[in-house]
């Protein structure tokens, strides 16, 4: 593990400006740096870099994070590759966590990396001279080309065919790569007689294989597990290849195979993407939105893909931003992508994308297809089986409302939609609001929170203040238990500390809206403002609690609180 005094040094001496302008070419605005976005089409400048807080944000698509997030979403480095990057640019040596085997982790990943290079040129070579192989992809409509052009390969029929690439077949990293299984002292290939798919990171670096038989067999499709590389619920197969034309066509297509993905390139629909055995997560969808504006989901029409699709609608709900446009497209029966491109042609199949379905007639559709709106009953039944749905859309508050008005079309029932926030400002009476600000402000538990990331050292003066339930009062909490025992963490510092963990997103979110402050912004004002409103929920609270008991059976600590509690209480 990296320490994080390390990577506090590192951000407070990096310079994120300059790092960024390495891929983004750069122009200064006021404060702050614009740019076109890197990780989404788009024809004005709504990507912002602040040299002072050292974080990047897009106010259209919500790209944001420090110079180490940078490498990782437009680089596609790790965690750990982008730190030593980093370190490299400023003179830095990146410390080991004390171990033995520190110096040795180090180099593990660029080991594992030089194994995979090395087994899928083995499969490439294998593959001109399997005739086998050869006649399945012939017969599937693939050109040499095309075979070229995604690195295809083969995995001969048999135990090791590995040992002809490795001098050293025991090296236990071929098992770490995931290329060798060693069971019961007995060592042979993961993949066997099987045409090989390199799976690439957005660096274009061979982190995975999948493997697809070529006659009867089961699993059909066979991919690398898990590995330091490989995390198939973060990886998106095509995704290197397509990144330019997903990002040009403002579109991207998800389907389920890797030769869907390939023989639609080779057709010329060149912004296709599949995921790697499994439903698409939170991760593909975070990257996806950040390309572009529209994601069409297409699977087969029968029972297995609609099961499929309602599993991606489920997964998009929490991702989905105003804006954006998620569609499912269903194959007629008996086709899929690959078959249908291959008979009707990619201009028949781009009309197809253009009518799928949106999410929010695909979410209704199956939902009403489980009750009866003819009755009382039914149209009650559909309210309560699209509201916890509904409830997932946090992150698109104009959709959900928008969706909550047709819910009550369609039911005849009062579903209201998300509250508005409340309205909160600690500044004085009759001060201007900045230009551009939103009507709507921020919780009394935002305000804190972003004071806090604007000048870590007040989180020394939050005490006593009431527990809740909101995602942004448990991130201050842990931010304020950290700045306890570490109070010479920067801003930067404590986004990087929290990556990965629950208050990544809320403290992500906070400082994404600070990009926005002008000079005139008064945050010590809100600061205190909101401070003082939450300690007087608390003493009310408090106040009633104490209140109802006989003062005999008070403590003299409970009859201090009481005293405080009243002090703090807004006159009525």
């Amino acid at each position: 593990m990296i320490p994080q005094d390390f990577i506090q040094q590192l951000l407070d001496r990096t310079d994120i400006v300059a790092v960024v302008e390495r891929y983004v070419p750069l122009k200064k605005a006021g404060a702050n740096y614009q740019a076109r976005c890197p990780f989404h089409n788009e024809k004005s400048p709504s990507f912002s870099v602040s040299p002072t807080k050292h974080f990047y944000h897009c106010f259209g698509c919500g790209a944001h994070g420090t110079a180490i997030t940078f490498l990782m979403e437009h680089a596609g480095y790790s965690f750990v590759e982008a730190v030593k990057e980093l370190a490299g640019q400023v003179g830095l040596q990146v410390p080991d966590d004390g171990s033995r085997q520190a110096p040795e982790e180090e180099t593990r990943r660029d080991k594992l990396y030089e194994r995979m290079e090395v087994a899928g040129r083995h499969y490439r070579q294998a593959l001109k001279s399997a005739e086998p192989a050869i006649a399945y992809l012939k017969k599937r409509g693939v050109t040499g080309e095309t075979a070229a052009r995604f690195a295809l390969g083969y995995a001969a029929d048999d135990w090791q065919p590995l040992a002809a690439a490795f001098a050293d077949y025991q090296d236990p990293l071929l098992v770490e790569a995931g290329l060798v299984i060693a069971n019961e002292g007995k060592r042979y290939d993961r993949f066997r007689d099987r045409v090989m798919f390199p799976i690439r990171n957005e660096r274009g670096k061979v982190i995975a294989f999948g493997g697809r038989v070529m006659g009867a067999g089961e699993p059909k499709y066979l991919n690398s597990p898990e590995t330091p590389l490989f995390h198939k619920g973060r990886e998106l197969y095509g995704l290197h290849e397509h990144r330019r034309a997903i990002q040009g066509e403002n579109r991207v297509l998800v389907v389920e195979g890797y030769m869907d993905v390939v023989m639609l390139d080779q057709y010329g629909v060149q912004n296709a993407v599949a995921t790697l055995g499994t439903a698409i997560t939170p991760d593909h969808l975070t990257r996806l939105l950040r390309l572009v504006d529209e994601i069409v989901f297409a699977f087969d029409g029968d029972n297995a893909g609609r099961k499929a699709a309602w599993r991606a609608l489920e997964n998009s709900l929490p991702q989905v931003r105003d804006g954006k446009l998620l569609s499912f497209l269903f194959l007629p029966e008996g086709e899929d992508p690959d078959s249908f491109v291959q008979a009707q042609g990619a201009e028949a199949f781009r009309k197809l994308c253009d009518k799928a379905t949106p999410l929010s007639d695909f979410l209704f559709a199956e939902l009403g297809a489980q009750t009866d709106l003819s009755s009382q009953e039914g149209k009650v039944r559909l309210a309560t089986l699209a509201k916890p749905h509904l409830a997932k859309l946090t992150q698109a508050p104009l959709l959900a409302r928008a969706l909550h008005r047709r819910l009550g079309e369609l039911s005849g029932l009062d579903t209201p939609g998300p509250a508005r926030a409340a309205r909160f400002s600690g500044k004085p009476a009759g001060r201007a609001q900045p230009a551009g600000r939103a009507a709507v402000q921020p919780s009394l538990w935002r305000v804190l929170l972003q004071a806090v990331l604007d000048n870590p050292s007040r989180a020394a003066r939050l005490s006593d203040l009431p527990d809740s339930g909101d995602i942004d009062a448990q991130a201050l909490a842990s931010v304020a238990a950290l700045l306890r025992e570490h109070p010479e963490l920067s801003r930067p510092a404590l986004l990087e500390h929290f990556r990965g963990k629950p208050e990544q997103a809320p403290l992500e979110s906070a400082n994404s809206a600070t990009m926005n402050w002008g000079a005139e912004e008064d945050v010590e004002a809100d600061f205190q403002g909101a401070l003082k409103s939450l300690l007087a929920q608390a003493g009310g609270s408090t106040v009633r609690e104490l209140s109802a008991r006989k003062p005999s059976e008070l403590s003299a600590q409970e009859k201090a609180r009481l005293l405080a509690s009243l002090k703090n209480r807004k006159p009525a």
